[in-house]
């Protein structure tokens, strides 16, 4: 298993935790670390450590220089352990490059998160370019929805080698709220941590980093949430990304703002507690689409397209792409009216019931048999 970035840790998680509960199989974890702190935080959250550890991660790095070093350095892990599979997640470079180095290897690869398109190179980027080379090279697609199968049933792929488990992140989500609610002391800390959140205010949660918005994309978000800020009945709680193209508007633009807070990152389970209160998100995530109606939370997608179109068929998420006039428009709605809040907030999550890992687990050894 090969992953890159806390969100690909997050979505390998529940799969890594059902192969290593399994009698069938030996697992070895392989962590590029594209993201350092970030990723090994997540791997805390579930108590994950890595047998190989690539420590690609550089000052300033460039696509091109991750693609190169995980090609290189993974390439001495497989001859070293010789897999019979390996299983990568999503649309980074890492998946993108540890697909090609298996392949290279004649190693199969299952991809887990398969199928997801937007039809467009450029939205996002470079993520839509690594999941289609990805599933070039894959042997066993995984998808989240049908969508995703058709996706790939229309570039031709065997339809044999195509398995709908819904996705892993409502599997690490569940397993994180679980763990929550199971201890009192967890809640209490929690409390305690984000004792300033305003409770006679609703929280708006945001997040973003997607690289097609940097420069005026993220000016614009950012004044739409000082617009939104100036508001007397709202609370916005924003964990910065470290990448210096999002915190630099960020903090030029909002850090005078007393009714939104600018925090670092946060950890897996801090930030599910924070979704659980929070009255709706805005992001640019494609983790934080799917996890959230999983809460009862409706999402405002921060992005001019989005490979995750079924939560927008469902109800559970909007998009509003990065123009400060729409994002505040559309908080504004969700603000305004009680009854376009509750169809978003009660509508059926698409995108998984909690056991994908089991059907991954399942197909791996039916697959390997």
């Amino acid at each position: 298993m090969v992953f890159g970035t806390r969100p690909e840790a997050i979505k390998m998680a529940p799969v890594a935790l059902k192969l290593k509960s399994s009698h069938q199989f030996t697992l070895k974890i392989c962590s590029t670390a594209q993201h350092r702190s970030m990723l090994d935080e997540a791997l805390n959250a579930f108590d994950l450590r890595p047998d190989y550890d690539l420590g690609i991660m550089q000052p300033d790095q460039t696509l091109s220089g991750i693609a190169a070093a995980v090609l290189e350095k993974l390439d001495v892990v497989l001859q070293d352990f010789r897999p019979d599979w390996v299983l990568v997640q999503g649309d980074t470079t890492t998946s993108m490059a540890a697909a090609l180095a298996s392949f290279h290897r004649q190693i199969p690869v299952g991809h887990v998160e398969a199928g997801l398109r937007t039809g467009d190179l450029r939205n996002p980027w470079p993520e839509e370019a690594n999941r289609r080379i990805t599933s070039i090279v894959t042997r066993r697609h995984y998808c989240p929805t049908e969508r995703a199968i058709h996706a790939l049933r229309a570039e031709g792929v065997d339809e044999r080698n195509i398995v709908l488990t819904g996705n892993t992140v409502i599997d690490a989500l569940q397993w994180i709220a679980k763990r929550i609610a199971s201890d009192p002391s967890r809640d209490g800390h929690y409390h305690k941590m984000f004792d300033w959140i305003d409770s006679g205010r609703r929280m708006i949660l945001v997040t973003g980093h997607r690289r097609e918005s940097f420069g005026e994309g993220f000016r614009q978000i950012c004044q739409a949430l000082a617009r939104l800020g100036r508001r007397d009945d709202v609370q916005i709680v924003y964990p910065v990304h470290l990448n210096p193209n999002v915190r630099a508007p960020v903090f030029e633009i909002l850090s005078d703002s007393p009714a939104i807070k600018l925090i670092e990152p946060l950890g897996y389970e801090s930030f599910i507690w924070l979704m659980q209160r929070c009255f709706f998100i805005l992001t640019d995530s494609g983790g934080v689409q799917e996890e959230a109606p999983s809460l009862g939370k409706p999402v405002l997608v921060m992005r001019a397209t989005t490979e995750r179109p079924e939560g927008v068929e469902a109800g559970v998420s909007k998009r509003v792409g990065t123009q400060a006039e729409r994002i505040y428009a559309e908080c504004d709605k969700l603000l305004s009216h009680p009854e376009l809040y509750y169809r978003m907030s009660q509508a059926k999550n698409p995108f998984g019931d909690g056991r994908a890992a089991d059907r991954i687990l399942a197909d791996l050894v039916h697959a390997h048999v």
